[in-house]
């Protein structure tokens, strides 16, 4: 009974940032459990690597070039995917950035709208195209990637634009479910913490952070990107029915302090 609850096949998933890191582990993921996973990614020399790296491992994933920034591109990629590989029930809204440290008084423009863009507004657009296709057709499950900084203030570095990303994107994720649970359609969210991604692993050899960050971290290291791509699995599949709104942090316990 439980292990079918775990069952994907049939189903099809989409998942933007899906050519490296998490994104990609959770393409890894949904696959080993049945579902026809397409990858996103703006680099087409990233997405052609995450391709790559899933043949490898015996498993064929398609690919779309996208920005997610872009929201009439966005939605002509749901519109597509949908109509060249059936209706989509799974969508990962997994891309996101992380720019340097910026002092909030000294904030450039173009730091906070980057960041907002790809991190809040990406996910938004990405949620809105491929729901209408997952309310018409009666269900779908979307899984959004906060961060345990949408709900904490992370420290030593100075990161307000992507603090507020990530806590609206817990919101967006909230307000989505309770529109759209009665219809069949649950949107969840992961919340990581430090996880060993190219975008995190700067911070690990800096010595004025990564002793403070594990100082910090009851468990006393860092997440993997599987780890994080066993909480999407769970929140995609039927095993999380009972599930809309939540946000699920995987932090090594960063937040209990």
């Amino acid at each position: 009974m439980y292990r079918e609850k775990f069952d994907l096949t049939g189903s099809t998933a989409f998942i933007t940032g899906g050519g490296r890191g998490m994104g990609l582990a959770a393409a890894e993921a949904l696959s080993e459990h049945g579902a026809r996973v397409i990858i996103s990614d703006m680099d087409p020399l990233i997405l052609d690597a995450g391709r790559n790296e899933m043949a490898a491992k015996g498993y064929v994933v398609e690919t779309v070039l996208l920005d997610v920034t872009r929201p009439a591109d966005v939605t002509r990629a749901a519109d597509d995917v949908n109509r060249r590989f059936g209706p989509v029930n799974i969508l990962v809204a997994n891309a996101g950035i992380a720019l340097p440290r910026s002092p909030g008084e000294d904030m450039p423009d173009d730091v906070w709208l980057k960041v907002i863009d790809v991190n809040l507004n990406g996910v938004f657009w990405c949620c809105r195209a491929f729901g209408k296709h997952m309310l018409a057709q009666g269900g779908g499950s979307i899984v959004t990637i906060g961060s345990m900084s949408g709900a904490i203030s992370n420290k030593p570095q100075e990161q307000a634009q992507y603090n507020a990303s990530k806590a609206g994107v817990h919101h967006l994720t909230k307000s989505l479910a309770g529109e759209w649970a009665a219809r069949g359609v649950r949107v969840n969210s992961v919340a990581p913490g430090y996880i060993n991604t190219v975008m995190s692993r700067g911070g690990f050899s800096n010595p004025d952070y990564f002793p403070v960050w594990m100082e910090n971290t009851p468990m006393k290291r860092v997440g993997e990107a599987d780890e994080i791509a066993a909480v999407v699995l769970f929140l995609a599949s039927p095993a999380s029915s009972f599930l809309t709104g939540s946000v699920i942090l995987a932090d090594g316990g960063y937040s209990v302090w």
